[in-house]
């Protein structure tokens, strides 16, 4: 199933949240990212029809969602703030949920989904007891009790401890491997970058790039691409790539050649032919700035 978002704004008052956001989630893992107040939040309750767009439209699979409950048939959230009842035990909460979706046999569907975030050992406990984290594990369950193909996930690992991560991300990635469509925000870029094949970044409530990291970066022609370059002569390699005018800057550093490039393909194509003709060979050539952490700070500006 895909979300489909068509000029979506939202305003409060004189105050715009987001702007003119167009964009198409579609099966896999989709990695939302923006800075702290980006409308990321915003972004995710119009999705899941919990809030009005001032304008544009938002659908699934071309239904659209606000003021349509069929649509949470086929769509599970987990919102970033504790939307749990600390005086139900974890069992109860989901079973709770499971009858709220009319499902034929709401206990054994409760129990399956406590077993699938592993939290079986702490559901006779009250939800007030949790942890962050197991918090964040029984709202998890809540939103797959009845094993939706659309999931949400506001900050869904939130106050996990590495092992709770793990455990999340592998059932992250089995879900999109049956082609469900998952669509998460986090703060934390390594787990979108280990999670998502798929990105969209929100800055200052517009949308400023979407893709793939690795080629949202190649396609930044206005900033300069570092690589990282080891070879058999590094000296000599450095004096060839000076002398042909193919980057910008070469440092020798312990690591290898720092190499500024300006073009991206171009310097690519180039670099081999330059190594040939000065008869060394290459060892490794590897973007220093390809990161996903590098890609969202040049999109944001710091």
């Amino acid at each position: 199933m895909k979300l489909e978002l068509q000029q979506v704004s939202r305003w409060y008052g004189n105050v715009v949240a987001v702007n003119g956001i167009s964009m198409t989630i579609g099966p896999g893992v989709t990695g939302l990212l923006g800075p702290n107040g980006a409308g990321k939040s915003t972004l995710i309750h119009m999705m899941g029809g919990f809030m009005a767009p001032s304008s544009g439209s938002v659908a699934l699979d071309g239904t659209r969602i606000w003021k349509n409950p069929e649509v949470y048939r086929h769509m599970g959230l987990v919102p970033e703030r504790e939307a749990a009842y600390d005086f139900l035990t974890g069992q109860q909460f989901v079973l709770a949920m499971a009858k709220l979706h009319k499902l034929p046999q709401p206990g054994a569907a409760a129990q399956r989904a406590i077993g699938l975030v592993e939290m079986g050992y702490a559901e006779d406990r009250m939800i007030g007891t949790y942890s962050k984290g197991m918090k964040q594990r029984i709202k998890m369950a809540s939103a797959l009790v009845h094993d939706p193909p659309v999931l949400l996930l506001d900050e869904p690992f939130n106050g996990m401890d590495p092992r709770q991560r793990l455990q999340l991300m592998d059932l992250i990635r089995g879900m999109a491997a049956e082609g469900r469509t998952i669509l998460f925000s986090s703060h934390i870029l390594e787990e979108v970058e280990r999670l998502a094949g798929h990105i969209e970044v929100i800055v200052a409530g517009r949308h400023a790039a979407s893709g793939d990291f690795r080629e949202i970066r190649r396609l930044m022609t206005d900033r300069p691409h570092v690589f990282v370059v080891r070879s058999g002569d590094d000296r000599r390699l450095a004096a060839a790539i000076i002398a042909d005018g193919s980057a910008r800057s070469v440092q020798l550093t312990d690591a290898g050649l720092q190499v500024e490039a300006v073009d991206f393909r171009r310097f690519t194509w180039l670099l081999p032919r330059v190594a040939r003709d000065a008869d060394v060979r290459l060892w490794e050539v590897s973007p220093s700035d390809e990161s996903l952490e590098s890609v969202f700070s040049y999109l944001v500006g710091t």
